[in-house]
């Protein structure tokens, strides 16, 4: 027996007993690497080997210490130290013996999170110019678009507003990890979960900032 062939059948075998414990500290909000679906089958099939670590030629992947119980040891990463590249080849995925990393057709197929941004901390919201995080994308102009326009009531300064395209967005988190804006927080973060990141959104969408 091969070692990719008794790597499965070791992630077969605890994935029905990791599936029914319960985790110590929530982890579903944790940034896992390319391919990670969702928390709770991520965390059956992934043995914590360290592969999909290695692999990384950015050195973005890191086990996660934080934790205790199922999620200890798994790969995670912290993007604004250290945000994915989004490699075009995904060589993390291709190093999971387990298809903990589920494999992909490509980079734009990434699912790691959303973009969201908060339009009170942004400068460029605020007649600012800024578009680090628009350059860093690597999907630029097409996960993040600027919306170019003169400030309201303002005929002087003009806003370059960042847009995220949730269609097009992976979630890889470079905007993150570029933004220039730091207090309290980056003005942009990345929620793994989609349908929280959309509400999030529309909320932010909503605000009136001056």
């Amino acid at each position: 027996m091969g070692l990719s062939t008794f790597a499965k059948v070791c992630a077969g075998a605890i994935v029905g007993a990791e599936a029914l414990l319960v985790l110590t500290r929530d982890t579903s909000d944790a940034i896992r690497p390319p391919g990670a679906a969702d928390e709770r089958d991520f965390l059956a099939r992934c043995i914590k080997c360290g592969r999909c670590i290695e692999a990384c030629p950015y050195k973005a992947l890191v086990a996660d210490a934080s934790v205790v119980g199922p999620a200890v040891g798994a790969p995670t990463l912290d993007v604004r130290s250290q945000a994915c590249r989004l490699c075009e080849d995904l060589p993390c995925i291709a190093a999971c013996p387990t298809e903990a990393l589920h494999p992909l057709q490509g980079r734009s197929d990434v699912r790691m999170g959303l973009a969201v941004i908060n339009r009170e901390l942004c400068i460029a919201v605020k007649a600012m110019r800024c578009e680090v995080c628009y350059r860093a994308c690597p999907l630029i102009d097409e996960a993040i678009t600027i919306d170019y326009r003169m400030r309201e009531g303002d005929d002087i300064h003009s806003v370059f507003e960042p847009i995220i395209n949730t269609e097009k967005c992976v979630g890889c988190g470079l905007c993150v990890e570029r933004c220039p804006v730091g207090d309290p927080e980056p003005a942009i973060k990345i929620v793994r979960d989609r349908d929280e990141a959309m509400l999030l959104i529309e909320e932010e969408q909503a605000k009136v900032v001056v």
